[in-house]
């Protein structure tokens, strides 16, 4: 298959990018440069990706941080053996879901320092750099310490998101003044400089994961988190750690899929692409006869998602997988009529992510991503190291019994999921496409449209990127649709039942790289709803 060729020239959009010896893709400008540098100055892939994700925790901070959570999946030479790597926190060994059920709450507040699990990024990315990586840790943080402490120019996309949630960073000192210089937002165009961030930073350069999980930073993010009542303690944070882990996989036509196992949505996403195989797809992409497919799948999918994924998750991978519970599944969904009796499901909305993507010379070929929940997590900054914490926390549920009811020394259900797909080339599986979506809990329908824009239709990746987009908001009958939504697709989904609200902002975005073995090219794509780009040499 040949992609990035069917663009029609006449329209609005963008060309893929193309490269022979490396390709970047980002949601960020001067992310995508700089793990285009790193690539030029002799580091792989591994390199890249974190220094890229590092310059994002700066001039992306409503994303991403430091103070967040981390995903990948790395395959050496483009496979066949994919490497999976859950950097995830935990929760504080003093967490007592009980306790906070006595204080009246049904759910973790977005703003409560309880939603703060031990962030997993800064070890993820020491991890990784050690074991795959080339350069020093102290040179791929050079580009984020320089834009800290010397500045940077806030983007369209980033300002849009700031001013969005300027009320989250109003709530505490702290926060309001790192990231609301003058009491207010900042606008495209201007330039914003984080000394404090750029200190820990470079302490992190100098002395690993240690400067982050010991010593003064950590033992401020516990004051700071103990002051509004957390029960974080140091030993929190010297104990937490990612892990490597098995990655799970589905079939879809004539590839292979792989994501991260649980507590991720990963297998979510690849449980919508198995009931997607019952339905083959050609023709219009924007065919309502498929959107209304797509949807009901996604219903299904993540009414799974909410009664069981969770860490430890009391179903297995294999079951989850089976080709019968597909089948079942996929028997549900009537062609002419959105279902009325919708499983139940709740969560925390959130769209808040850094996905990015690289390839390198040698095929090494990376999918990471990073995040610290809701914009700007909830607002919780320690001031003298300019740490902004998560809130992924709040993805636990405080009912007793379910499989993601907070506990301690547990991760939450997770949305962030790096995708990876593989082909089989004789020789043994080669990955032909990193993908990601972001998006939050959009993640898994986004990676399977993807996936069947571009496997089905024969899409190059940056037309299907463009697409518009919708999604069936979990536990409700209705979907989310942006604005770009042709008529006709309205129109046919609106004949079988579907109701629309508009959607808050753009949904979602997503960066992917497909290889070409057979021609020694790269094909690189980075989301229109972003300010980022994919550039390649």
């Amino acid at each position: 298959m040949r992609h990035g060729i069917g663009r029609d020239f006449e329209k609005p959009g963008r060309s893929v990018a193309l490269g022979i010896h490396g390709m970047a893709a980002t949601s960020h400008p001067v992310a995508t440069l700089t793990a285009i540098e790193v690539l030029k100055d002799g580091g792989n892939a591994i390199d890249a990706a974190i220094a890229a994700c590092a310059v994002q925790s700066v001039a992306e901070p409503a994303m991403t941080g430091i103070g967040g959570d981390c995903f990948v999946l790395y395959a050496p030479h483009g496979g066949p053996t994919i490497h999976a790597f859950n950097g995830a926190g935990r929760a504080p060994a003093g967490t007592d879901a009980a306790a906070l059920r006595a204080q009246g709450l049904a759910a973790i507040p977005a703003s409560s320092p309880h939603a703060v699990t031990i962030p997993g990024a800064v070890d993820a990315w020491c991890r990784l750099n050690a074991d795959h990586g080339r350069m020093p840790l102290a040179r791929l943080l050079e580009p984020a310490i320089a834009l800290a402490a010397e500045g940077f120019a806030v983007t369209p996309r980033v300002a849009f998101d700031w001013a969005m949630y300027r009320d989250v960073l109003a709530q505490r000192p702290a926060a309001t003044a790192a990231y609301l210089p003058g009491g207010a937002p900042p606008e495209a165009g201007d330039v914003l400089r984080l000394p404090a961030l750029a200190r820990t930073l470079k302490a992190i350069a100098d002395r690993g994961r240690a400067a982050f999980y010991e010593g003064p930073v950590a033992a401020e993010m516990v004051a700071t988190l103990r002051a509004e009542g957390g029960v974080h303690t140091a030993e929190d944070f010297a104990a937490a750690g990612g892990r490597y882990v098995t990655p799970v996989r589905t079939r879809f036509r004539d590839y292979a899929v792989h994501e991260c196992p649980p507590p991720g949505q990963g297998i979510i996403a690849l449980l919508m692409l198995n009931i997607l195989a019952h339905f083959p797809g050609s023709g219009d992409p924007m065919d309502p006869a498929r959107l209304h497919i797509e949807i009901e799948a996604a219903r299904l999918a993540y009414a799974v998602r909410g009664a069981i994924l969770a860490d430890g998750s009391p179903v297995s991978g294999r079951t989850l997988l089976s080709a019968e519970f597909a089948a079942d599944l996929a028997r549900r969904i009537d062609p002419d009529r959105a279902a009325t009796d919708l499983p139940s499901f709740a969560g925390p909305e959130h769209r808040d992510t850094v996905y990015l993507t690289v390839v390198d010379r040698d095929r090494n070929a990376v999918s990471f991503i990073n995040s610290v929940f809701q914009s700007f997590g909830g607002g919780i900054v320690a001031p003298e190291s300019g740490v902004l914490l998560h809130n992924r926390g709040m993805s636990f549920t405080l009912d007793p019994g379910h499989p993601n009811t907070l506990a301690p020394g547990k991760q939450p259900m997770h949305t962030i999921i790096p995708g990876m797909m593989t082909e089989d080339r004789g020789a043994g599986e080669r990955v032909v496409m990193p993908f990601g979506v972001m998006g939050g809990h959009f993640q898994a329908m986004g990676q399977a449209h993807l996936v069947t824009k571009v496997v089905d239709y024969g899409m190059d990746l940056q037309s299907a990127m463009q697409l518009p987009r919708l999604f069936p908001i979990p536990g409700t009958e209705l979907v989310e649709a942006e604005a770009t939504l042709p008529e006709a697709s309205r129109a046919g989904l609106a004949a079988r039942g579907h109701r629309f609200t508009p959607a808050e902002d753009p949904i979602g975005g997503s960066q992917a790289i497909w290889i070409d073995w057979d021609r020694g090219v790269l094909m690189g794509a980075s989301e229109p709803r972003k300010d980022g780009v994919a550039l390649g040499y």
